[in-house]
């Protein structure tokens, strides 16, 4: 990938973050920088497409970003924005008041996820028969689950604690301290538009997951740094 074209990725990724719609090349060249004519972002827009980085919609003459660019964007492109100290401070006092209770430890971190991200969270014990969720409100809050059937097939397998045990404790490898996997690589009937971000750690003795679940353009920026601060708590605790 050349120079320009990462540069354009990078600026129609953060654009399809921020609006949720499909990015032309004069929206680029109007809001971003780029210093090329529409029509030559066109020209590597087409190409960005045919090495798998876009996707045209059907409907539409802008592009959308595949997971594949959604996982070079995270691992090279993306901007981390950090949490600021107060919310660093109010996040780790109220996790805290678990102290050594692991169900209280992982309600409170699961609201306090959910608030901080304004996304859906959830926790998982791995040798539990249990869930915690927070921020159910907060999906409502993305275009992508006006649709009915994308949201019941969010919230339905929620409700499988099995299929929530499988995505935390086997699709999720433990490799890495935050983990992120789209929808389209689960296989999951409905689960295309989702993205989900999450971590693994060991808790008072037990094998745990935290995540957060959303629309696949999830604010990656500032969503990883909190789920590594998150990731840090537990550490100390």
């Amino acid at each position: 990938m050349t120079a320009r074209q990462t540069q354009i990725l990078k600026s129609l990724i953060d654009e399809y973050i921020e609006t949720a719609e499909p990015v032309g090349s004069e929206n680029l060249e109007k809001k971003y920088t780029m210093g090329v004519s529409p029509a030559t972002i066109r020209t590597e827009m087409h190409a960005l497409t045919d090495m798998g980085y876009l996707r045209q919609p059907h409907t539409s003459a802008g592009r959308v970003p595949s997971p594949k660019a959604m996982k070079f964007y995270i691992d090279q492109l993306m901007d981390e924005r950090q949490m600021s100290l107060v919310d660093e401070v109010k996040v780790k006092e109220k996790v805290a008041e678990g102290r050594d209770d692991i169900d209280k430890i992982l309600e409170e971190a699961t609201r306090s996820l959910a608030n901080t991200t304004r996304s859906l969270a959830v926790g998982a014990v791995n040798d539990e028969d249990k869930l915690w969720h927070s921020g159910f409100g907060n999906i409502f809050n993305n275009p992508e689950f006006e649709d009915f059937r994308a949201t019941a097939s969010l919230f339905s397998s929620l409700d499988e604690i099995k299929k929530m045990h499988e995505l935390f404790f086997q699709r999720m490898t433990g490799n890495s301290p935050v983990e992120v996997i789209f929808g389209e690589e689960l296989g999951w009937p409905g689960f295309n538009p989702i993205g989900v971000v999450g971590t693994r750690f060991e808790l008072l003795g037990r094998n745990c997951a935290l995540g957060v679940i959303g629309p696949v353009r999830l604010p990656y920026p500032r969503v990883i740094p909190i789920m590594r601060y998150f990731r840090g708590i537990f550490e100390g605790i």
